[in-house]
């Protein structure tokens, strides 16, 4: 499995975008994960990207009518 954080441009390629589109949605703000900055590093924790991806941190599909 993933670990518990991931670089952006994991997460951005986990959400079909390259590194170039990744770091522009980021410097402006967009970026559909909430990142985190560890020193220079820019972050992603795996739980923000499941929920982007609509996936609970178990793998599973959310479900929406609940």
């Amino acid at each position: 499995g993933l670990p518990v954080t991931v670089p952006i441009e994991v997460a951005g390629r986990a959400l079909g975008m390259g590194r170039t589109k990744t770091r522009q949605l980021y410097q402006q703000g967009e970026f559909p994960c909430r990142v985190l900055t560890l020193g220079r590093s820019l972050i992603v924790t795996k739980a923000a990207l499941f929920e982007a991806l609509g996936l609970q941190l178990d793998g599973n599909p959310v479900d929406l009518e609940s």
